[in-house]
């Protein structure tokens, strides 16, 4: 998993609440068990036409947010069915970073666990974000996990909170799998001191 220290990129509004994970990633792209090639699905509902064109009117389809790589989004992101599928879309498609005042539960872990941070705040910073986000191609934004940060491009900065366990996990790249590996040298003890005693097991 990519480590996630400091991030500085364009951050699209999606003001919208109740975004379900079938909106984030429709169920038409869930034959994979890849990580990979599913941003091409995100939010294809609202991103194609019926023809498959782009919709000129979605947010992620304008020149200014075409590369984003932090998402403003309304009031409880996430939530519907649990699908992995949802983070991975986000992350194929360049998101490292979504804002919102809240965010279904198993979204929001899932989103750690792929190297995607999740940030909560408040409305009154929403509205903020949001505005600062409606700048188009000025819509820049700096999210620094370590000083737990979010600078906007007027300078203005909004302090915001995260576990310090998952901000430990993000800031060294380490999935579940990584945190398995770090205690090698212990399970690999462990096995041979089993092997020793249970030859026969």
């Amino acid at each position: 998993m990519d480590k996630f220290v400091k991030l500085t990129g364009v951050a699209a509004p999606m003001p919208v609440v109740n975004v379900d994970t079938d909106m984030i990633i429709p169920k038409d792209y869930l034959k994979t068990i890849k990580r990979t090639g599913l941003g091409k699905g995100l939010f294809a509902e609202a991103r194609y036409l019926e023809d498959g064109s782009p919709n000129p009117d979605f947010v992620l389809n304008k020149p200014a947010y075409q590369d984003a790589k932090i998402l403003v989004a309304g009031d409880n992101f996430g939530c519907g069915s649990s699908r992995e599928h949802a983070p991975w879309a986000l992350l194929d498609f360049g998101i490292r970073c979504v804002i919102s005042t809240s965010f279904a539960d198993i979204f929001y872990n899932n989103c750690f666990k792929n190297g995607i941070l999740p940030i909560v705040v408040t409305q009154e910073q929403l509205d903020l974000l949001m505005d600062d986000a409606s700048r188009g191609s000025n819509a820049i934004l700096t999210i620094d996990l370590e000083n737990q940060e979010i600078t906007g491009p007027d300078g203005g900065s909004i302090r915001f909170e995260v576990d310090a366990f998952r901000r430990h996990c993000l800031l060294n790249g380490l999935d579940d799998i990584g945190l398995t590996l770090e205690k090698g040298n212990s399970i690999n003890t462990f096995e041979k001191a089993r092997e020793a005693a249970r030859p026969w097991a």
